[in-house]
């Protein structure tokens, strides 16, 4: 995300559109802060961000755009949260979908992320192939770690 962020900021500084915007683009814990001259412009650091971060393989379902704001001197601020885990509510509705497809497996939520067991990798399999099919309406990036 950092290195997102670092060619973010080089590709406004170079753009002959962006230059004299005087835009800022910040890091924060669980956030972007996006600070720029007027809509247009931010609509165009917008459109960059997501270029560079599809081009790192960064999923666009990270990026939660919240409502640009005025602030003084004419200038347009704009939130971008950062989701990373799963909410509670959405890793119930993952662990239902499983229940209710794979009887072989059982499923455990554990903080942000869900631990699928079972006994053969075949199993494990069909659980990865359901949750990329129904990745779509569950509007969360998915990624699979420690697959044995």
């Amino acid at each position: 995300m950092v290195n997102t962020l670092d060619q973010v900021r080089r590709d406004v500084g170079q753009r002959y559109d962006l230059k004299d915007s005087n835009t800022e683009i910040e890091l924060e814990e669980a956030a972007v802060v996006i600070t720029t001259a007027s809509d247009m412009t931010l609509q165009a650091v917008e459109d960059v961000l997501r270029a560079k971060a599809t081009k790192r393989n960064l999923s666009l379902k990270i990026f939660d755009f919240q409502t640009p704001e005025a602030v003084g001197g004419n200038r347009v601020k704009q939130v971008v949260q950062l989701k990373k885990g799963l909410s509670q509510e959405l890793a119930k509705k993952m662990s239902k979908i499983v229940r209710d497809e794979l009887k072989k497996v059982t499923v455990a939520i554990q903080g942000e992320s869900l631990r699928v067991t079972g006994k053969s990798k075949d199993d494990l399999q069909q659980v990865i192939q359901l949750l990329r099919s129904k990745e779509d309406e569950l509007d969360v990036p998915l990624q699979f770690e420690n697959y044995r």
